[in-house]
């Protein structure tokens, strides 16, 4: 990929309607890009069927929902969840009587993780032991739905796997110091991949946020046929993300956060989709704007673009609603006269050389430097303290904005969708926004 390939147009189509059918391959927490898409499936009248990751208990053990998780996923996802563990990744995986590598992280210190070395023998059978249970998952789940799916109907997979960081302390540590340190609590992350630590880390990422999306293409072929044969069309979905171009200057640009180490695993999902593309399978990862979600605010920074959309709000043709966004988001400001204050600081943020040198879409994703954590995060921290309160920021408005316009625009685009690899940017964002609320 050698620069990014925005979604030029509003899509037009919408082949989905009641009696299709919408699979969230991902369970449903809390706020995040997924919700976008079932409202949509919502809306359409589709059946929505869903997955669960599981829970494990103290000891370990996966286990499927309860029944009061059960009832609570259900009523959350408005359709029923398939209840076999899908939890990805292998982090808490190994062969029996062995340590998991989250087992064997415990081992590592502050002091000595930089040199420690872990047992790559020992990992990849414990890679093998958790790829494993995941697939014969997929295949349970399958089965199941296959019987769920009506002939004649349509079909919507929307995959929503995304993360896999171990819960283990030391990284735990190490991770706040990579995604929220500046000057003595600086952290490199190049240091972190050049680890045995990181490595493993990025082997996990790849586990959970890309191949997830092959066992699905793979798992799901027996229904993706049955259907094709019958007429409907099956459609793939994934959320990626790779930079985002927002209004910079009088421009859009791409700009990128940094570092977001499971980039490597974000290209690796592209990969998937245009593999399965040149099969003839209409898999497209949408790679979505930055957005605080609960998963994202580990990193201090990513929420800076989202302050960038309120000028594309009205470059696109805004009106009336567009200035109610401007004055809701002065509002939330402890000092309502200071929102011009905050945008001025955002377009310093990207004016700066240090910021001018992290827009290398080749060279993506860039390592951090302390310069870049003084900037980013101490621009962050200080827009933070501006507002009335921290339960209630500018940039949780416009994450919600940019969720309620990625759905129709990945919806309606998968209906015929243009190529395996999109960028939804905030131009685009923004005339769809002020279209729907004109």
């Amino acid at each position: 990929m050698n620069s990014p390939i925005p979604l030029t147009q509003l899509p037009q189509q919408n082949i989905f309607k009641k009696g299709d059918v919408f699979v969230l391959f991902g369970e449903l927490f809390g706020r995040g890009y997924a919700n976008g898409l079932v409202n949509e499936a919502r809306n359409a009248g589709m059946t929505i069927l869903g997955i669960t990751v599981g829970r494990r208990e103290a000891d370990g053990t996966l286990r499927p929902l309860n029944d009061e998780e059960l009832a609570a996923g259900e009523a959350n996802l408005g359709g029923k969840i398939i209840n076999v563990p899908l939890m990805a990744g292998f982090d808490a995986d190994s062969p029996a009587g062995t340590p998991t590598p989250t087992e064997m992280l415990g081992k590592l210190t502050l002091k000595t993780w930089t040199e420690d070395k872990l047992d790559w023998a020992h990992i990849d059978k414990c890679r093998e032991v958790g790829v494993k249970r995941f697939t014969d998952s997929v295949a349970q789940v399958m089965t199941m739905l296959d019987g769920m799916i009506p002939d004649g109907s349509n079909v919507f997979f929307a995959h929503t796997m995304a993360g896999g960081i171990p819960k283990a302390k030391v990284f735990l540590a190490i991770a706040n110091r990579i995604y929220k340190g500046r000057g003595e609590r600086f952290q490199s992350s190049d240091v972190l991949l050049q680890s045995d630590l990181g490595k493993l880390i990025l082997q996990n990422f790849d586990e959970v946020s890309a191949n997830t999306f092959q066992h699905l293409i793979d798992g799901s072929a027996a229904i993706r046929q049955r259907i094709e044969s019958q007429g409907g069309q099956v459609r793939y979905s994934a959320y990626g993300y790779h930079g985002t171009e927002v209004l910079i200057g009088d421009t859009y640009q791409w700009q990128t956060y940094s570092n977001y180490t499971q980039g490597y695993a974000k290209m690796r999902l592209e990969r998937i989709a245009q593999g399965a593309w040149e099969k003839g399978v209409k898999a497209t990862v949408y790679n979505c704007p930055e957005i605080r979600t609960n998963s994202s605010d580990i990193f201090v920074g990513v929420e800076l673009p989202l302050f960038s959309l309120l000028r594309a709000l009205k470059k696109e043709n805004g009106g009336a609603w567009a200035d109610a966004q401007w004055q809701a988001c002065r509002e939330l400001l402890s000092n309502p006269a200071d929102l011009e204050a905050v945008m001025q600081r955002i377009a310093d943020f990207y004016a700066s050389d240090v910021m001018k040198g992290y827009s290398n879409f080749a060279a993506w994703p860039m390592a951090n430097s302390p310069e870049l954590a003084e900037l980013m995060i101490g621009s962050s921290d200080d827009i933070t303290a501006m507002h009335k309160e921290r339960s209630a920021l500018i940039t949780d408005l416009l994450s919600a904005l940019v969720i309620e316009a990625t759905g129709p625009l990945m919806f309606r685009e998968s209906s015929a969708p243009t190529g395996p690899v999109l960028w939804l940017n905030h131009d685009l964002i923004a005339r769809l926004l002020n279209q729907m609320h004109a």
